[in-house]
């Protein structure tokens, strides 16, 4: 992964990534039409407006922390590219006690670093749940020295701190004797594919599928409101190309609308009843017509692992942040807790800082949304963000001359000032036939991203 901030402008958009290396796998089906576009758009009036959430990957296989058998490059995916047999791996169980998490502290930390909402793993491939299910004894509540419900507290805070909490669900799962080796991921490690448990008998998807659905059931009907249901992997288990396979994906999204009508769905139910897309790693090359989600890790590994010292720096953070809103998206960024139950010392030093700019430029991006001029002919501008009447030139690099010229520009200029300048002192500005030159205070204001907001109305 590169650290140093990259000019992604000229990228071609990826919404059907795939990266099998990490958690998140994308789907290139085309969302399946299960409601109107009207129904969509009322439940994503939020996730538009929130721009920037919290993703939590924490499971068992925090408890290695990315090391097995002397190897230290494994994270979430652990069980799999490290072969271990279930019978192994349920051992982690006993050595799973996260006895300082908290979830006040939790919540509070998404909420200073400028998050409006919160998607965590609920159950990973490895098939452990972390929450009080009914439907298995292997839960963070039965199964582990803990012996407590995170998501219950989680839910409880959320709603104290207003902070919107989510769940994601892996369809995948190594431990569940029914899932069929057939859904899972071929590679060169697994040719054979991989579950945890080769002894077991002849898999019953269908089976398993009611397992799924009663899952999805506790998830949506005990923990109070829901913002999103995060699925992951499909494989081809709700392949469209099966006639059967859509029915049983069609019952499960009617059931999510009936039991939370309010909740998303992410389009990684082989596409069924997608609310928004969800590129992995990647920043879309360009704006998109449809909602859209980058998810991305903080350093290399979605799951907790205490050698991975390849963090993003603050600055790239938030060029990211805006370089995602100037495109429409949300940025889910991802932090990976530790066994014991908090965020890693890096992320909270990385993140602080995002959410003190966003006290000063959140305007630029919470409810904000792409459009404007195009960057391509304004070189010291980076990205545009808009609201109506309103645009947020992005500067991460500051010009030497003082002077922005914004092309391609025929408004009329009502006001312009620093939106880092609390006393929005007006700015002085030249305008020319096809655009206005903007003259800057001799030093920046702001040490990562100068915003200059443009008020305007329209000739």
């Amino acid at each position: 992964m590169k650290t140093r901030i990259v000019d992604l402008r000229n990228f071609l958009l990826l919404f059907t990534v795939i990266v099998v290396a990490f958690s998140c796998t994308n789907n290139t089906k085309e969302p399946a039409k299960n409601t109107s576009d009207a129904e969509s758009n009322d439940r994503l009036d939020w996730f538009h407006e929130a721009k920037f959430g919290l993703f939590i990957h924490w499971g068992l296989y925090a408890v290695p922390a990315g090391e097995w058998n002397g190897k230290t490059g494994y994270g979430e995916w652990i069980q799999y590219n490290s072969n271990i047999p279930g019978a192994e791996y349920e051992k982690l169980t006993g050595k799973f006690n996260p006895t300082d998490f908290n979830a006040r502290e939790w919540v509070s930390l998404a909420k200073q670093f400028g998050m409006k909402y919160m998607v965590i793993t609920t159950k990973h491939h490895e098939g452990f749940c972390m929450y009080d299910s009914d439907l298995t004894d292997y839960d963070i509540v039965e199964a582990t020295p803990y012996g407590k419900d995170p998501m219950k507290d989680l839910a409880e805070e959320c709603a104290k701190q207003g902070v919107k909490l989510c769940f994601y669900y892996s369809v995948k799962d190594w431990h569940h004797t029914n899932y069929p080796v057939e859904y899972t991921y071929f590679s060169k490690n697994q040719p054979n594919g991989f579950v945890g448990r080769p002894d077991r008998n002849e898999p019953d998807y269908k089976k398993y599928f009611s397992y799924l659905q009663g899952q999805v059931k506790e998830l949506l009907t005990n923990y109070g409101p829901v913002g999103i249901i995060w699925f992951d992997w499909y494989g081809s288990a709700f392949d469209p190309e099966e006639e059967e396979n859509r029915e049983m994906a069609r019952q499960l999204v009617d059931s999510i609308h009936k039991w939370q009508p309010t909740c998303l769905i992410n389009n990684r139910l082989g596409g069924f009843g997608a609310d928004y897309g969800t590129p992995e790693q990647e920043i879309p090359g360009g704006a998109s017509e449809t909602a859209f989600e980058v998810c991305m890790t903080l350093n290399n590994h979605w799951g907790y692992n205490k050698n991975d010292n390849n963090w993003k720096s603050t600055k790239e953070v938030i060029y990211n942040l805006c370089d995602i809103t100037s495109k429409g998206g949300n940025y889910l960024l991802n932090i990976g807790p530790t066994a014991e139950g908090v965020f890693p010392n890096e992320s909270i030093e990385i993140l602080e800082p995002v959410g003190n700019w966003l006290e000063v430029n959140g305007d630029a991006i919470y409810n904000a949304a792409g459009g404007g001029p195009s960057v391509r002919w304004n070189p010291d501008i980076d990205m545009i963000t808009t609201k109506p009447g309103k645009y947020f030139l992005h500067i991460f690099d500051y010009p030497e001359d003082n002077k922005v010229y914004l092309n391609d520009f025929e408004n009329q200029v009502r006001n312009v000032f620093m939106l880092a300048d609390r006393s929005k002192t007006p700015l002085k500005f030249k305008v020319f036939p096809h655009g206005v030159m903007i003259y800057l205070p001799e030093k920046p204001i702001d040490e990562i991203n100068n915003i200059v907001a443009v008020e305007y109305s329209s000739n």
